[in-house]
């Protein structure tokens, strides 16, 4: 079969190859790839940043942001020829932290754990794979064209989790959320926003394509600017810094509002420096017993939520997230934007 596969740390080793096809084990689907997204990781893998191979192997099967439909699946499992399903992407490592051994693997204290197209265990960028019926999430059919939005909107199920986790601390009853970062995290997080019923505000640099019109269509508030105006004018209840900007990062965690809760999203590049008042930074927190955290990766209650987020969003709004689909084999044109200015770009594994 064939595979979208690079040597990790290895600058432009990126390329379609020929691999052996997956043979299941008794506890595995067997499942013929849909649609596979790319994001930052991918890119950042590719580049040679980062990623791990399989122990023993050069090369490592690249994406995690998966959609596919079982051809197999292992009598009792729950799952049939057919079913549309995502894999999850991280698993705990053998001898499991305390986190891990309670399913929790997205909060690992130990560092131990792979992920599917990441570290040292192959990802879904082929035109079959396999994947252990427990780590595996069933979408509803209606989904077929949108589903690969699945792991993304995990991302932020769990980060709306963990806010409304930390709204267990005292009385809260937030009215407003602020995005800063229209890509496919943010507007997620804005979608799932409005899902709740909350004044949504989306802040980014685009002027100009889909961006405005989307966060319109969920009743939200498309802003340019910077972050500090914003949040003087709407007094957000909830953050969630989408775009790995160290200053935007910076920002955000400098809005000064009662109980202010901020989630970052975002990776941000070490070693840019810039002048922080920690003084001020320090006494707004305090004062008005904000709180600043980190999110990232989901276990399987986050991918259930998102499954029913998902399931609840209008597929039609879903689909214009999808800026660019491309065939595997031409799969390295996503990690070469160009002129293009995408939201989320596709590979059809079909």
């Amino acid at each position: 079969m064939r595979a979208l596969t690079v040597i990790p740390s290895q600058p432009g080793s990126l390329s379609i190859q020929d691999v052996p096809d997956p043979i299941p084990a008794p506890d595995e689907l067997l499942v013929d790839g849909v649609a596979l997204g790319i994001c930052g990781t991918d890119r950042e893998i590719a580049t040679g940043i980062y990623g791990w191979a399989p122990p023993g192997r050069e090369r490592l099967v690249l994406g995690h942001e998966s959609l596919g439909r079982v051809r197999t699946a292992p009598h009792g499992s729950g799952f049939a020829a057919g079913d549309l399903v995502v894999g999850i992407v991280r698993r705990p490592d053998p001898v499991p932290c305390g986190a891990c051994a309670r399913g929790e693997f997205d909060m690992c204290r130990n560092g131990r754990y792979v992920e599917r197209g990441i570290k040292q265990i192959d990802g879904f960028g082929s035109s079959m794979w396999v994947v252990r019926a427990d780590y595996a999430v069933k979408l509803d059919p209606s989904l077929e064209q949108v589903g690969v939005l699945m792991e993304p909107t995990t991302v932020v199920a769990k980060a709306w989790d963990q806010i409304e986790k930390i709204n267990g601390r005292a009385w809260f009853d937030p009215k407003t959320a602020l995005i800063t970062g229209a890509g496919p995290i943010g507007l997620l997080a804005a979608l799932l926003g409005a899902q709740r019923g909350l004044d949504v505000h989306v802040l980014d640099r685009s002027t100009e394509g889909p961006k405005p019109g989307l966060v319109a269509d969920l009743g939200g508030t498309f802003h340019t600017g910077s972050a500090a105006e914003v949040a003087a004018e709407i007094d957000p209840d909830v953050v969630i810094e989408a775009t790995g900007s160290p200053a935007v990062a910076l920002s955000a965690a400098e809005i000064n509002n009662p109980g202010v809760i901020v989630c970052l999203t975002g990776v941000s590049a070490p070693g840019e420096e810039s002048e922080v008042d920690l003084g001020a930074l320090n006494r707004n927190i305090v004062l008005d017993n904000a709180l600043v955290f980190g999110s990232v990766n989901a276990n399987r209650h986050h991918y259930e939520l998102a499954a029913q987020s998902l399931a609840k969003a209008d597929p039609e709004w879903l689909g214009r997230l999808i800026t660019r689909r491309l065939p595997l084999e031409r799969a390295l044109e996503a990690f070469d934007p160009g002129e293009h200015t995408d939201i989320k770009v596709v590979i059809d594994l079909a």
